[in-house]
């Protein structure tokens, strides 16, 4: 079964960056919408960008001008670069493949001084 793998999580400081990762066992990314998601204790999981196949990219208002999300599917790997960080930002992150319904199993992301 293809599994997705995330890594780049951590502690930083507000205003620092953060670059996650999410790699595919499988071939899976190409021709597929990916995502990423973002959820904190209690609350529901809400989309943070997606890219389609053609590169297109969607963000939530939140982030605007300071995340952005990438894809390489010759590396069945997609990306998202975090600057400007901010408490509000603290959450467990999650990568999301649109065509398989396929999780990633998630990363902490903590933002505080």
């Amino acid at each position: 079964q293809v599994q997705l793998v995330e890594s780049g999580g951590g502690l930083v400081q507000p205003g620092g960056s953060l670059r996650l990762s999410c790699a595919s066992s499988g071939k899976i990314f190409a021709g597929s919408t990916l995502a990423w998601y973002r959820q904190a204790p209690g609350k529901e999981r809400e989309l943070v960008a997606r890219i389609t196949p053609g590169g297109s990219t969607t963000y939530a208002d939140s982030v605007k001008g300071r995340f952005t999300i990438s894809r390489d599917n010759a590396k069945n790997t997609m990306y998202l670069g975090m600057n400007g960080l901010k408490p509000d930002d603290t959450d467990v992150y999650y990568c999301y493949v649109g065509n398989y319904d396929r999780w990633g199993q998630g990363t902490q992301v903590t933002v505080s001084s």
